[in-house]
């Protein structure tokens, strides 16, 4: 006990290391421009989008506040990790402390939980808009909507911070090279020198909570609201019907895919590569594209947009 105690100790004082992009140091140069380039459309899109849904009166519905909220969720989700890659890049140094690895971790994860129940609380949204139209101003009230978003925070928060402490609390004790881009749950656990079998039990746990349930509530929602189109008699009004729901699908479909290829594959050492750039993807990348979703596929937003951008 007491030689393990030292290796805690061991591992609070010298964190890790992210390797990341190390392997090819020629691109280190190109990796912050691109990665800097994705990290300022994030945040003007994102906040191009919680804006207009703020200052347009026609925007003030059940589905922008979700879309405001889960815009300004971007921001921050991007906020965990982008910053620390691009001084990575810009200082060739992947060097991060132990509660700052703790810390990254538990806003991502946090984050990420969210966004899942955001997306889920959406299709709901699309659902009754389209399933049971006369009753959606009734059922989908302002008290309704502010409940589930504060609800995902105070049900995320504790179980997150319980997922935090039982990974941070394992000793580290092999090597601290994390083969990642940011401190994330399944790398770290490769690298603890203790048995994590209870952890990967609660990590596989919380992803059927936060990402399999929310994603097949989704599905479960889009079955009937196309069932609910197809009974629709004119061609226009299927077409009308479905573009409302489009912009959330292809959302959808961006951040479960990656998410899901990476936290359902099997564990092993040939797919931990694979897995770091599927993170890159919906921690990175499909945050950038959200907002362009929206608005090119929204008439709503880009008349929004084009009231605000040409008002004096």
């Amino acid at each position: 006990m007491p030689q393990r105690k030292g290796l805690e100790n061991h591992t609070v004082g010298s964190g890790f290391i992210l390797v990341g992009f190390s392997d090819h140091s020629s691109l280190q140069g190109l990796c912050f421009t691109v990665f800097l380039a994705i990290y300022l459309m994030v945040l003007t899109g994102n906040s191009l989008i919680a804006l207009i849904t703020v200052v347009d009166s026609s925007l003030h519905t059940p589905m922008y506040f979700f879309l405001r909220n889960f815009s300004i969720l971007e921001i921050c989700y991007t906020s965990v990790t982008l910053p620390k890659m691009l001084v990575g890049f810009l200082m060739a140094d992947g060097r991060i402390s132990f509660l700052g690895c703790a810390a990254q971790m538990y806003f991502l994860v946090l984050l990420g939980s969210i966004e899942c129940l955001f997306l889920a609380a959406m299709a709901y949204d699309r659902y009754i808009a389209i399933c049971d139209p006369l009753h959606y101003i009734l059922i989908m009230s302002r008290g309704l909507c502010v409940r589930m978003v504060v609800g995902s925070w105070v049900f995320v928060v504790p179980v997150q911070i319980g997922q935090t402490y039982q990974v941070f609390t394992l000793p580290f004790c092999a090597s601290h090279d994390l083969h990642h881009f940011f401190c994330d749950v399944t790398p770290l656990l490769k690298l603890a020198c203790a048995d994590t079998f209870w952890n990967e039990v609660i990590l596989y746990t919380l992803v059927l909570v936060f990402v399999i349930l929310p994603f097949s509530l989704i599905i479960l929602s889009y079955i009937k609201i196309i069932k609910a189109i197809l009974k629709i008699p004119s061609v226009l009004g299927r077409r009308k019907a479905f573009s409302t729901c489009s912009s959330h699908l292809g959302v959808v479909t961006l951040f479960f895919g990656s998410a899901t290829a990476v936290y359902l594959k099997q564990w092993s050492k040939d797919s931990a590569d694979t897995d770091k750039y599927f993170a890159l993807m919906y921690t990175s990348v499909t945050p950038m594209f959200n907002p362009r979703i929206y608005s090119l596929r929204n008439k709503e937003v880009k008349i929004a947009l084009k009231r605000l951008l040409w008002t004096k």
